[in-house]
């Protein structure tokens, strides 16, 4: 009688092989197309004509690298040298953060709406190391091109936007960074996503609380206690990384997407009061 034991072997050994192939492709490629793919929704439909917006709003083309261009915007109501370089969330793009500047505006101060590659207007593929690389493109028009000094400027990151934000406020000396709803890190936010599993093999992508230890400039936090998608507690985890001058605020019964609807007054209080240290 014939043994089937060897194409039980083979079988159990291909199924094996499916399972742990996924693993190995991420372990040999550095996953980084797997993270970008998994991390970025970009919005490339929602976009606002530029013909459409008021005299004091202008879409401003900024070169990042050799070949993409970020279709970014610039609010200059004010007369002012304080500015916001700000970083949105993901699943969007900075058309439609537009209502956020003109907030930040009435703050009394200008704002600069980055947008990253594959958003919005902009050319190319989303990655990290790409966004970081906005990120510095934006930072360096604001100050080579627009003329604010470096320590006018404001950076500001919101959900997915913190990390650029981390990253380019890293031993900057600007006037404050502004955090609101971030994250800790990539694997973090992995393990609450579910697919803690795949963290060994992920690296250390957006690494937002080893990289806050850099920051010397202030910092204010805003974060809402039922946010569900990067939960109070990593705003209190990097509250607590934070060597300099910093302050966390609460905001009660906030999401991750309206904690400027669940409480205004605090929220922009908040920024208000912070922006006016600098006074």
């Amino acid at each position: 009688m014939e043994s089937k034991e060897p194409d039980t072997v083979r079988a159990g050994d291909v199924l094996l092989l499916k399972l742990l192939l996924p693993v190995i492709l991420l372990s040999l490629s550095g996953c980084s197309f797997i993270v970008s793919k998994l991390t970025f929704f970009p919005d490339r439909v929602h976009t606002i004509p530029s013909d459409s917006f008021p005299p004091h709003i202008r879409r401003v083309p900024v070169i990042s690298g050799k070949r993409v261009e970020l279709s970014c915007v610039y609010l200059q109501p004010n007369n002012t040298k304080k500015i916001v370089l700000y970083f949105h969330g993901n699943a969007s793009n900075i058309d439609q953060c537009l209502p956020e500047l003109a907030g930040f505006c009435r703050a009394g101060m200008n704002a600069f709406g980055v947008e990253y590659r594959g958003y919005g207007e902009s050319s190319g593929f989303p990655t990290e190391k790409g966004i970081y690389r906005d990120a510095a493109a934006a930072l360096r028009y604001v100050i080579d091109t627009l003329k604010y000094p470096v320590d006018s400027i404001f950076i500001c990151g919101r959900s997915i936007g913190s990390a650029p934000a981390v990253e380019i406020a890293q031993n900057l000396r600007c006037a404050g960074v502004i955090l609101i709803t971030p994250m800790t890190s990539g694997n973090d936010m992995g393990r609450k996503m579910g697919i803690g599993f795949l963290t060994p093999f992920m690296g250390n992508p957006f690494d937002n609380i080893g990289k806050c230890v850099n920051i010397t400039a202030p910092v204010l936090i805003l974060h809402g206690t039922d946010d569900e998608t990067a939960p109070f507690s990593m705003g209190m985890k990097l509250y607590g990384k934070l060597n300099g001058k910093k302050t966390l605020v609460k905001i009660e019964r906030g999401h991750h997407n309206d904690l400027e609807m669940v409480d205004s007054v605090k929220y922009w209080g908040a920024i208000l009061n912070f922006v006016e240290m600098k006074n």
